[in-house]
């Protein structure tokens, strides 16, 4: 009779908040207005994609619009998704902040705080903060990340 192989279980540490950098940006533009500055100013292509769709009541859904650019480069992905929709809030926590700018470069391709800056610089964005996706205690937080 042969012995069963022993199972040894390995745990991967996975720290996703070394690959993905979130940044609140408050702005008055609509989420189109302000996508295509961004292309214009960071030259990069972001485009409508599906929206972030959050379940309430039963039978009751809420959508907030995403755009989405992996074109640069096949590890390198923005999202610039909406925290409003009509009177609901993506992050409840956070609602002073408009959009979300989803920056996922796990090769760190992108200095950070020259794109932060550029941000700031553009007249129609009021202001860009980075968000510690871990601090916010939030169940919708995981919808930015994905």
């Amino acid at each position: 009779m042969r012995s069963k192989p022993k199972i040894r279980r390995v745990q991967l540490k996975l720290n996703q908040s070394d690959e993905s950098v979130i940044l609140g940006i408050v702005s008055a533009e609509p989420d189109y207005k302000l996508s295509l500055a961004i292309n214009i100013t960071l030259g990069i292509s972001l485009k409508n994609s599906s929206p972030v769709t959050i379940n309430g009541m039963p039978g009751d859904e809420t959508g907030f619009s995403r755009f989405s650019d992996s074109s640069s480069s096949e590890n390198l992905v923005y999202d610039l998704t909406s925290n409003r929709s009509g009177k609901d809030c993506l992050v409840g926590k956070l609602k002073n902040i408009d959009y979300f700018l989803r920056i996922h470069d796990p090769y760190n391709e992108v200095n950070i705080n020259q794109f932060v800056a550029k941000l700031r610089e553009m007249n129609c964005v009021s202001a860009v903060f980075n968000i510690d996706a871990g601090s916010v205690m939030n169940k919708n937080i995981n919808h930015l990340i994905h």
